[in-house]
């Protein structure tokens, strides 16, 4: 059986059809009532979401959508009523205006619901929210739905910040492992220490990559394998292997990464590069959730 599969699974990909068992194994998922989230999650896991699905599969598991079709309509009447009454509030306030980027429109809008909005609030200041909102509002459409998995993945990044300091020892350890020139290079010049490693990592990397390629590494992270961004540095380090080791201060090492956040190619082949080491070292094992997919 494993030996059909595997064979069909290669055609596949040979004709440039790669992944059409998996998004009819999705199709199949996303037609049960109710949502299974574990087998969702686990799809997130084992393989890319296509386009199509992207949408609806991260709204459920971000918890914008409940698991009951029945209730979808009114919870989304719900999600509309809410963040028509924050643009409002904020408009009458005058928080916002027409020239207001949109990425802070909707932070703003997060500030006021979670009561941390004050007098004088200054919105231009970074913060993960704002970054994670700039990658969404490039690859989906609808505002609403974007404030809502912005909020998800917010909380998402909570989790991250709340196990920062094991990612952080893991990231030395598994740097020193895969590429001990590079960890060496990093140690001796003392720009380990200063990298913006909580930023990037409590954001996914937004602004650091393109916003297309992230959104395969983001399918790992609403699957719940937050340790799938220690891959994603890695792999921007051996990506840039010849240029990291040239730089001898943190200030160079920053311009060399920032230098690639347009190129789209570059990005892909991080990704692709990122995932397959983390499948290499089972991250796709991580969580513990029931193997089949039937």
């Amino acid at each position: 059986m494993d030996d059909k599969r595997n064979f069909r699974s290669t055609y596949y990909e040979k004709v440039g059809c790669r992944g059409v068992e998996e998004r009819k194994s999705l199709e199949i998922l996303l037609k049960d009532k109710p949502l299974n989230v574990l087998k969702l999650k686990q799809f997130c896991i084992l393989f890319t979401v296509p386009n199509i699905h992207r949408n609806v599969l991260w709204n459920f598991l971000l918890g914008v959508t409940p698991a009951y079709t029945d209730s979808r309509q009114y919870v989304m009447q719900q999600r509309i009523a809410v963040y028509d009454d924050l643009l409002r509030a904020l408009q009458v306030m005058g928080t916002i205006d027409d020239k207001t980027p949109k990425n802070r429109v909707l932070y703003a809008m997060w500030l006021l619901e979670t009561k941390q909005l004050c007098l004088g609030f200054d919105l231009q200041q970074e913060c993960s929210f704002v970054n994670i909102t700039e990658v969404l509002l490039q690859v989906f459409e609808n505002d609403i739905e974007i404030y809502w998995m912005a909020k998800g993945f917010h909380v998402l990044s909570e989790e991250i910040r709340e196990e920062m300091g094991m990612l952080l020892d893991l990231t030395e350890t598994i740097l020193e492992k895969e590429d001990n020139g590079i960890y060496i290079h990093l140690k001796q010049c003392d720009i380990l220490p200063g990298l913006p490693l909580v930023k990037w990592y409590s954001s996914f990397f937004s602004g650091v990559l393109s916003e297309l390629a992230l959104i395969r590494i983001w399918d790992k992270i609403c699957g719940r394998s937050n340790k799938i961004v220690i891959f994603v540095f890695i792999e921007i380090m051996r990506t840039l292997r010849r240029r990291v080791l040239r730089c001898m201060d943190l200030k160079s090492l920053l311009e060399c990464i920032d230098s690639i956040k347009d190129e789209q190619e570059t990005a892909d082949m991080i990704v692709n590069k990122a995932i397959e080491l983390w499948q290499q070292n089972k991250g796709h094992k991580e969580y513990n959730i029931p193997k089949p997919l039937n």
